[in-house]
C-alpha cells in the first residue's frame, strides 16, 4: 500500500480531516495498479462520513446564450462562433420543467442563467419563476447567475433559493489562461457574500482544461479552503468553436483518479457528477466513480450538452443499493 494511501487512511477515514494539497498530488500521481485500492478507499470516506444516500438533481437554464464573458470552454459565450444562441425560458416551460425533474425523484433543481451576472430583468424572472416553481413543485431551488452584488444575494434568500452555484472553473494560477473577461477573485467575493447569506454554496470546476497534475491539485486544496456544501465535477466536453474545442477528452483513468483525490480532500463535502462524465468515463466508469467518492448526480441532460437517460443513473443507483436522498422536510 502507498504511503500516501496509508496516510489518506489515518488521517482521512479515522479523522475526517482531508488531505492538503501536496498529498492530493500524491493520490493523482499514483501509478494505475493502486487505482482500485484508491477508489475503495475514497468510497469508504465517502460512507463513512456523507452515508450511502446520493443526492439527485436536475438543471435547466432560464437564459442560454449570448454570454459576454470569454471563458473559453463554453459555446454560450456571444464572443465565440459556437453554434449556441440566446434564448430566453418562459415561466410555464420553466415549471414544467421542475416537474418534469422532481418525477425522475431529484430533491434539487437548478436554474442556470449564461451571464456575467443578473439584470433587473433576470432577477424579475428569477422572483416570478421560484414562486411558480415553489406554488406547484415539491422541489428544492438552486440558482446559477453568474457573479452577484450584495443586493442581489439578499434578494435571492428572500425568495427562498436555498443553495448558490458559482464554479471557479480551475484553479487561481491557471483560470487567466481560460477566462480574461473576469477573474478568479471576482468568483471568490460572490462565494464569499453567498456563504455569509446562509445559502449553501456550490462551487466547483472543469478537469480537462490544459491544466497541470499539480494545478488539480491546487484546485481541490482551494476548494478545501473554501469549503463548499457541493463541489460539482465537471471533465471537458470540448465545444466546437470554443478556444477549447480542440482538445483532448480527460482520460478515463486520470477522472476517477481526480474523483477520488478531491473525496479524499473533501471528506464530507457532496461531490457531484456532473458535465462530460459521459464521454469521459462511460457506463462502466460511471459506476466506478460512484463506488469511488462520488455521491450526488445531476440527471438528464446538462445546459448544451445531453447527459444519460435519468432512468438509467436511477437505475445505476437502485443496483448499487444507493438510496436517494429525500426531499427536505424544512422546504
Amino acid at each position: 500500500m502507498p504511503e500516501i494511501l496509508d496516510q489518506a487512511r489515518d488521517q482521512v477515514l479515522h479523522d475526517g480531516v482531508g488531505l492538503d494539497e501536496t498529498g492530493v498530488l500524491a493520490v493523482l500521481n499514483l501509478p494505475d495498479e493502486h487505482l482500485s485500492a484508491t477508489l475503495q478507499l475514497a468510497h469508504d470516506v465517502r460512507m463513512r462520513w456523507c452515508g450511502p444516500e446520493v443526492e439527485v438533481e436536475g438543471i435547466v437554464s432560464l437564459k442560454t446564450g449570448g454570454c459576454p464573458e470569454d471563458c473559453h470552454f463554453c459555446s454560450q459565450s456571444g464572443l465565440f462562433t459556437s453554434p449556441v444562441r440566446s434564448v430566453w425560458l418562459d415561466i410555464p416551460s420553466l415549471v414544467q420543467a421542475a416537474k418534469q425533474t422532481a418525477a425522475t425523484g431529484a430533491t434539487e433543481f437548478c436554474i442556470v442563467a449564461a451571464v456575467r451576472g443578473p439584470d433587473a430583468r433576470l432577477m424579475r424572472q428569477m422572483r416570478e419563476g421560484v414562486a411558480a416553481i415553489r406554488a406547484e413543485v415539491d422541489i428544492q431551488v438552486a440558482a446559477s447567475l453568474g457573479m452577484l452584488t450584495q443586493e442581489q444575494v439578499d434578494e435571492l434568500v428572500e425568495m427562498g433559493v436555498h443553495r448558490y452555484n458559482h464554479n471557479l472553473e480551475t484553479c487561481r494560477s491557471y483560470f487567466p489562461n481560460v477566462v480574461t473577461t473576469h477573474s478568479w477573485e471576482e468568483r471568490w467575493e460572490t462565494l464569499r457574500m453567498v456563504r455569509e447569506s446562509g445559502m449553501e454554496v456550490c462551487c466547483g470546476g472543469i478537469l480537462g482544461l490544459g491544466e497541470t497534475v499539480e494545478q488539480r491539485a491546487e484546485f481541490a486544496a482551494q476548494l478545501a479552503e473554501l469549503d463548499p456544501h457541493e463541489v460539482p465535477l465537471n471533465f471537458l466536453n470540448p465545444r466546437p468553436g470554443t478556444p477549447l474545442g480542440d482538445r483532448p477528452v480527460v482520460e478515463g483513468r486520470d477522472a476517477l483518479r481526480a474523483i477520488a483525490a478531491f473525496r479524499l480532500a473533501m471528506p464530507r463535502t457532496i461531490l457531484r457528477y456532473a458535465g462530460g462524465r459521459e464521454i469521459t468515463l462511460g457506463d462502466l466508469g460511471t459506476r466506478d466513480g460512484l463506488l469511488g467518492g462520488i455521491n450526488a448526480v445531476i440527471v438528464g441532460n446538462y445546459l448544451t450538452t445531453l447527459g444519460r437517460p435519468a432512468t438509467d443513473d436511477l437505475a445505476l443507483l437502485d443496483e448499487l443499493k444507493m438510496p436517494v436522498k429525500a426531499l427536505s422536510a424544512t422546504l
